[in-house]
């Protein structure tokens, strides 16, 4: 998978899809709830097997029904083609 810097396009997709932009512009994050905590770990292991496939791993945490998610390709210290790929993915595990 590319490391290349996320596209304009790729920015605007995840904006639009309910990502938000860090102050710096480094990373994105999003919260997501669920009905229970078993769907929120269900989502979290739907979403590391393809992190894993991905072999980019996101930062998150996760409380009862809420898992909170921030993307950002370390290694460049900044978003990449990664990360809007993982959080196109990770929307999509989101609606089941």
């Amino acid at each position: 998978m590319s490391a290349d810097p996320m596209s304009d396009a790729e920015r605007a997709a995840a904006l639009a899809a309910g990502w938000a932009l860090s102050d710096d512009g480094a990373a994105i994050s999003k919260t997501y709830t669920f009905r229970n905590f078993v769907e929120a770990f269900g989502f979290m292991t739907r979403a590391a097997i393809w992190a894993e496939k991905l072999n980019h791993h996101p930062e998150w945490s996760n409380m009862y029904k809420t898992v909170e998610v921030r993307l950002s390709t370390h290694d460049t210290g900044g978003l990449t083609a990664l990360d809007a790929k993982l959080a196109a993915k990770m929307d999509q595990l989101a609606k089941g």
